[in-house]
């Protein structure tokens, strides 16, 4: 009876080996989960926003991937000697060059591709200064925030944080958040050495590789936008019937829900008022 047992095998798209009395090795194995979590990411926001920009995105990480298939049953290098951790070839490093083509993909999107619009009111003295901010030229700042406050109290001062938070984020601003996504790839990448999984000449493959599929896939996307292959794909029926959007190359995502939902509380604040209103006159 014992022979006919199945042996078990592991899923290991988690699995990752660390040393548990070593900080650096955990912090280093959370990293390593990083792959996963902007898959997840990815599927979310595909689902929620159902953006053009998003399913480009993914397409492009996937086709990174399958050339990393390709790429390490080509070279057939082998994972480093000294440590018993991973299975398959090591050459280039998959986690590397995952986390490089997002970081590479991202960064051009929001530095090169995203321009945004200022947002009606925000720039040079719009809803903020109807409550109390004296609006100068150009976005809310967080010095309006606190002349509204001293000028108008908390009222003042909320229209003002409205204006601030909504504004959409500067050139500035969105390379530092570019330069963060560098710094967390080259964390995930720096990790696979240190848990000996990869080799320094792997990694650094998977980054060049990862680094060159970004910048292939942004061009080829770039492309497909010029030649009016994206608009056209976007009239196709499986593009309508799952409601396939190209909005957030120009636009703030969040910022026609919130349109929304500030027309909607506008709308139920004014039918207090007036059953109020009413309530008074009844009492007269």
């Amino acid at each position: 009876m014992a022979d006919d047992v199945t042996p078990l095998a592991s899923l290991s798209l988690t699995h990752v080996y660390y040393n548990p009395a070593d900080p650096l090795s955990t912090l280093s194995a959370f990293l390593s989960l990083l792959p996963q979590a902007l898959m997840v990411v990815y599927a979310t926001l595909l689902w929620s926003t159902r953006e053009a920009e998003v399913l480009l995105m993914l397409l492009g990480q996937l086709a990174c991937e399958a050339l990393n298939f390709a790429l390490k049953r080509l070279i057939k290098e082998e994972r480093p000697s000294h440590v018993l951790v991973g299975k398959g070839y090591g050459m280039p490093s998959s986690h590397a060059q995952f986390v490089v083509y997002w970081a590479v993909a991202l960064s051009l999107f929001l530095t090169v591709r995203h321009r945004p619009r200022a947002q009606a009111g925000f720039a040079g003295g719009g809803r903020a200064e109807s409550g109390g901010a004296k609006q100068g030229k150009g976005e809310p700042a967080l010095r309006d925030v606190h002349r509204a406050y001293k000028e108008g109290g908390l009222a003042a001062a909320s229209v003002s944080i409205e204006a601030y938070a909504h504004a959409p984020l500067t050139l500035t601003q969105r390379a530092m958040v570019s330069a963060s996504v560098m710094v967390v790839a080259a964390l995930v990448a720096w990790s696979r050495v240190y848990l000996g999984y990869h080799t320094v000449r792997q990694v650094l493959a998977g980054c060049v590789a990862g680094a060159g599929c970004g910048a292939a896939w942004f061009a080829v996307t770039y492309m497909l936008r010029e030649t009016g292959w994206l608009a056209w794909a976007l009239e196709l029926p499986p593009a309508r019937w799952f409601r396939i959007r190209d909005l957030v190359v120009a636009e703030d995502l969040c910022q026609a829900g919130w349109e929304k939902w500030e027309e909607r509380r506008r709308l139920a604040l004014e039918q207090e008022r007036k059953k109020g209103t009413l309530k008074g006159k009844k009492g007269q």
